[in-house]
């Protein structure tokens, strides 16, 4: 009894503490850390219990509850790359551009998705609407964080940096040549200048896989221009209509890098 009674002389009238509101939903200030906030629909989204997940939601649970960090169960999902579990959240309102703002600047949804390499959560979120060259300070863009994790199969579908540090400089840092051929294919300035000034091959260690990588790059070929300049006309949204052009089967894989 003596040690409850020191816990709580800690906060002589904890009932005057008042209650954060974050998002619409009450937060408990005495419960603020990483994990005493979290909530059973945290945990479920997190593990990928999608039973789980669907009963705490029938019994009232909200899809958007909020930690004291504003981590949402949406955020545990895709972290954990459950795509079922990221789903039917969304199904249910989850907002897919929620973000997190703490001194830490921790990442979106989205981001979480592109760090982790978990492409089906990335296409899933995009389908709902999430901004993919949203950037976030020191977090960058979700093909910034791509890049720094070295999740090759997300950065097709990303396109942004972080300032003006570009998701090639990245890629080289992480030293991952079929990364940073992957970026030049799409069209990566290996010429680009960082905050600091630097290149992308100032920043390649000497003799290594990424510096040949970048060497052996001359200029773009009147081939690549042409299909730059046809995937810009057409935009993001409206690339899958490149299936639609009158051109030959084998140009219209070119266009779509297939």
């Amino acid at each position: 009894m003596a040690a409850v009674q020191t816990e709580v002389s800690l906060c002589s009238q904890p009932w005057q503490n008042p209650l954060y509101i974050y998002g619409g939903l009450a937060c408990n200030s005495l419960m603020a850390d990483f994990w005493s906030d979290r909530t059973p629909l945290h945990e479920a989204a997190y593990q990928g219990r999608l039973l789980h997940l669907r009963g705490l939601v029938a019994q009232g649970f909200h899809v958007d509850t909020l930690t004291m960090d504003r981590v949402s169960p949406l955020h545990e999902a895709c972290l954990g790359g459950h795509y079922a579990c990221a789903k039917f959240l969304l199904d249910n309102g989850a907002n897919q551009s929620a973000s997190i703002h703490t001194p830490c600047q921790l990442a979106s949804p989205i981001h979480e998705a592109a760090k982790k390499g978990h492409r089906d959560c990335l296409e899933l979120l995009l389908s709902y609407g999430a901004h993919i060259d949203v950037e976030l300070p020191v977090m960058g863009t979700p093909l910034y964080s791509a890049c720094k994790a070295q999740a090759a199969n997300c950065e097709r579908t990303s396109s942004s940096g972080c300032g003006q540090d570009s998701p090639l400089h990245a890629a080289v840092r992480g030293g991952g040549a079929d990364v940073v051929d992957l970026l030049l294919d799409f069209g990566a300035d290996c010429c680009c200048r960082n905050a600091d000034g630097k290149t992308p091959l100032d920043l390649s260690s000497p003799n290594s896989a990424v510096r040949v990588a970048l060497q052996k790059r001359g200029p773009c070929s009147l081939s690549q221009l042409c299909r730059f300049c046809i995937r810009r006309s057409l935009g993001r949204s409206r690339l899958h209509r490149a299936s639609s052009l009158f051109l030959p089967h084998s140009i219209k894989d070119f266009l779509l890098y297939q």
